[in-house]
């Protein structure tokens, strides 16, 4: 029980740790584009680390069950948003950024 606590804990701070690298790709990429893309990319599998850490650390299925539904819920609703914004950007005549 001991090694699936830390394991758990293991994954939860890499789960952090991709959520700081999509929040510094918001801050430091050009354009929406590829902020949305680092965006969703980090979150989709920093919650994934976070969901796996608690799922080993809760000790039950049920738990276990909900807490993959919730994150299931998330990568669609991630991509469906993402989606609406670059449609939204593009309609707008937003371009790419481009190397100068």
């Amino acid at each position: 029980m001991d090694i699936l606590y830390h394991s758990g804990t293991l994954f939860i701070v890499i789960g952090v740790l991709f959520f700081l690298s999509g929040t510094v790709g918001l801050i430091r990429f050009p354009d929406i584009y590829t902020r949305l893309h680092a965006l969703t990319k980090a979150d989709n599998v920093g919650l994934g680390c976070v969901v796996c850490g608690l799922a080993l650390q809760s000790g039950s299925w049920v738990l276990t069950v909900k807490l993959l539904l919730i994150w299931l819920l998330v990568l669609i609703a991630s991509s469906a948003s993402c989606h609406l914004i670059a449609s939204s950007a593009m309609q707008k005549n937003i371009k790419p950024w481009t190397r100068p």
